[in-house]
């Protein structure tokens, strides 16, 4: 005698390209709302109080459009899956959703925290608690069409720009929070340098460094998610351009950032052309891809920056310094790519 067996009606189907690209658009009009908001907090809101400002308006109004899309995505397949909001999410979706309701968590507590404790201004938003948990709901919601296209297994075309835009989309929404530590907001390099310990240079030049260590690990960590799958153009410039343009809109294009950030653009796309003629060449399966990879990004694009800076207002960081940031940052970059690589006998 033979059990039966009652199957789940189930979704697992991918999106299709036009619903991805949906959800990217809907994305753009959201990061755009966190960036009025980020530039609010940068220059204008000392002079407001309280949770409800137009500039919270048009974050939530974008993450409103963002959130109904997604779920409207399982629910359109309900035919398919009578319990949509379990089964019929499109590979890749399920976790937007629980981004969605992790903002919505987010979202609640931070209404009640600037109602108690005000507006926050300067690096005091970057570590408020409930900015953190929006942060992270937004991440998961953006990168939907990331997964959606690794899911599908496309290579080039429409899946993979709403990829790397999603990709971008996503690094940009982290950006609000570590506008403190993003190397495309400073000009430290062009400052001078004076080998007091503790001196104001010296400090100055320590927190450059560090910048340029977290932007490229915030760049860095995507890009090689992706080049593991395949080279995809126009990966790096993308990322490097979603960034900058977030940096230089929020504190209103200053100079010479904006060179660096422009060398910087440029020097990504010199990149993302040696990455996909490297594999063209070498194979995808070639030893050492990914650190290669992760060294020939990071050393560009900081080297394109620099070379911004120094044509804008002359880099005066020591030659040691500034020859070794580049050799430092591509050393991280190496790294990364090592452990994003598959270990030897995985398929």
């Amino acid at each position: 005698m033979t059990a039966s067996l009652t199957v789940r009606p189930t979704v697992r189907e991918v999106a299709t390209p036009r619903e991805d690209l949906i959800t990217v658009l809907l994305g753009a009009c959201f990061v755009g709302g966190a960036l009025s908001d980020g530039w609010a907090h940068a220059n204008v809101i000392e002079t407001l109080e309280g949770f409800f400002t137009p500039w919270h308006a048009l974050l939530y109004s974008g993450f409103a459009g963002s959130a109904g899309w997604t779920f409207w995505l399982a629910y359109s397949r309900r035919a398919r899956a009578p319990y949509w909001w379990r089964d019929g999410w499109p590979a890749g979706y399920r976790v937007g959703a629980i981004g969605v309701l992790i903002f919505l968590v987010g979202g609640l507590g931070d209404m009640i925290w600037h109602e108690t404790f005000g507006i926050e201004v300067g690096l005091n938003a970057g570590f408020s608690p409930s900015h953190m948990l929006l942060v992270i709901g937004a991440v998961l919601m953006l990168s939907s069409p990331l997964r959606s296209w690794w899911a599908s297994g496309a290579g080039g075309g429409l899946r993979a720009a709403t990829g790397v835009a999603s990709a971008t989309l996503a690094v940009m929404g982290t950006t609000i929070l570590l506008t403190h530590s993003v190397a495309f907001r400073f000009a430290a390099p062009t400052q001078p340098y004076d080998p007091t310990v503790d001196g104001v240079h010296m400090i100055a030049a320590v927190r450059g460094v560090d910048a340029y260590l977290v932007t490229t690990l915030m760049l860095g960590v995507p890009l090689l998610w992706m080049h593991r799958r395949r080279a995809t153009p126009g990966a790096a410039t993308a990322l490097v351009a979603g960034v900058a343009l977030f940096i230089m809109v929020m504190f209103e294009f200053p100079a010479p950032q904006f060179a660096g950030a422009i060398a910087a653009v440029a020097a990504a796309a010199v990149a993302d052309l040696i990455l996909v003629r490297l594999d063209a060449w070498r194979g995808p399966d070639a030893a050492l891809r990914l650190p290669i990879a992760g060294a020939v990004f990071a050393g560009a694009a900081w080297s394109g920056h620099l070379l911004g800076l120094h044509l804008a207002d002359g880099v005066r960081w020591p030659v040691e310094m500034w020859t070794g940031l580049v050799v430092l940052c591509a050393a991280l970059g190496a790294l990364l790519g090592g452990l994003a690589a598959r270990p030897s006998g995985t398929p």
